[in-house]
């Protein structure tokens, strides 16, 4: 066996982050449907036990009733928040802003290289920095996208494929570490499966592609996740690409290994884009399998269902065309969202959702794909949204102490607060639980 064909196969077997690698399940679709909620108990919730201290350190009496409430999900719920504050008016920015943070926990900021850097060494780090704070008080994981992305040409970009390549990786190294403190997360290499081939690609991106070209595409991607890891080796970091078949592994994800086989990649990323139609269960479930048999977490990237007529740049190919979200749309797009959201929640291998676009104002080519209309009111699929996350698969139940203020619950993993009444005054206290949580959780009470 050759040692690439090693190091591959080495890659398809390693668990890491939690994550088990399973073997593939032949399901109907009937079977992935009615299963999910089960598979939900299963993988996404638990048994807490809980010893719950007194400010003075003892623990809290026996039989004090104690409220246990969820505050935040482990699973990260998101969307693009490329609109936050650039939306028509400032009731519509103030709309935005708490819809999304009233459902989601999960924000994806633009970094895209054309528009982040128009001038040569001024790239726009404060608007970065200004969406991640507000996401930081809000209590909104970060992901910046992509920090790589043959896409589209700079004007000032050199003639040299070396020296692109060198202004590329620094620019890596350049945002992970300025971002260290505020943005865990990264798309590191956009849509590498298809990077050197595409003629869009070669046509927009001529400088950027030669310079892939230049050294390969295999290195290409595990220098700039190199780049990335030396400048956050805490970061988060994800390979993303719209390519769903084993031509996504054997490309991209298999070549992504240091010297000694080990992977350098710590998320899969998959895009959804689903304007034509939705996927339904069985496409969906088959995807999932597929990626999870590399034994890392999957993370579904850009997830859009439209509310309105289905079709690709129906509003780029027919200017005078009203893509317009209609209230038949609505309706479809809200089963089609809350079907779609239940599959991937119930798989163990998914950990992230992330929408495209969270408002049909700004949209993506102008799809009628956000989860609030354009005026910001939420859509039937939003409200479908918020029962599931803010409902079904949430958890607020009450317990009451045993012995040295022991008390227990079955919940949803995530941050949870406590509350108890003690002495005529209220008590409360914070503790995350999740599948790696040893027990008890010590719980202080201020």
């Amino acid at each position: 066996m050759k040692p690439r064909t090693l190091i591959a196969c080495c890659l398809l077997a390693v668990t890491l982050g939690g994550v088990q690698s399973l073997p593939a399940q032949t399901l109907s679709e009937s079977e992935i449907l009615s299963q999910a909620d089960a598979r939900i108990q299963k993988y996404r919730t638990g048994d807490a036990q809980l010893r719950l201290v007194m400010p003075d350190g003892k623990a809290l009496k026996r039989g004090a009733r104690v409220t246990i409430e969820q505050t935040r999900h482990s699973f990260l719920f998101g969307s693009n928040v490329f609109m936050l504050g650039k939306c028509k008016t400032d009731a519509d920015n103030a709309a935005y802003a708490k819809e999304f943070s009233d459902l989601l926990n999960y924000a994806t900021v633009p970094l895209y290289w054309w528009n982040y850097e128009r001038e040569a060494g001024h790239p726009d780090y404060e608007g970065t920095a200004r969406m991640a704070a507000w996401c930081e008080a809000h209590h909104i994981t970060v992901k910046g996208h992509p920090l790589a992305w043959n896409q589209l040409d700079l004007a000032w970009l050199p003639a040299d494929p070396a020296e692109v390549m060198r202004l590329q990786m620094q620019r890596i190294t350049d945002i992970v570490g300025r971002f260290k403190s505020q943005i865990s997360f990264f798309d590191v290499v956009n849509e590498a499966t298809e990077c050197t081939t595409r003629q869009d690609e070669l046509q927009r991106a001529p400088r950027l592609t030669a310079g892939i070209a230049q050294i390969g595409v295999a290195n290409y991607l595990r220098t700039a996740f190199t780049h990335a890891r030396e400048a956050n080796p805490q970061a988060t970091l994800v390979i993303n690409d719209y390519i769903t078949t084993d031509e996504y592994v054997k490309k991209v994800i298999s070549p992504l290994v240091d010297a000694s086989g080990q992977p350098i990649f710590d998320v899969i990323g998959i895009q959804c884009h689903q304007h034509q139609e939705a996927w339904g269960a069985q496409k969906t479930w088959n995807i999932c399998e597929r990626f999870a048999k590399v034994g890392k977490p999957l993370h579904f990237t850009e997830a859009t269902i439209l509310s309105g007529q289905h079709g690709w740049d129906l509003k780029q190919n027919h200017p005078e065309f009203d893509w317009a979200s209609t209230p038949q749309g609505e309706q479809s797009q809200a089963e089609e969202v809350a079907r779609f959201y239940t599959i991937l929640f119930s798989h163990p291998a998914v950990e992230a959702i992330t929408w495209w676009d969270f408002s049909d104002q700004g949209a993506w080519r102008q799809a009628p794909a956000g989860l609030v209309r354009a005026d910001m009111t939420p859509k039937p699929a939003y409200d479908a949204l918020m029962q599931l996350i803010k409902g079904k698969w949430w958890t607020r139940t009450e317990a009451r102490t045993s012995r040295q203020g022991a008390a227990q619950f079955h919940g949803f993993y995530g941050d949870y607060k406590v509350s108890v009444k003690e002495h005529g005054r209220e008590l409360t206290g914070t503790f995350t639980f999740n599948r790696q949580t040893a027990q008890p959780v010590e719980v202080k009470l201020n």
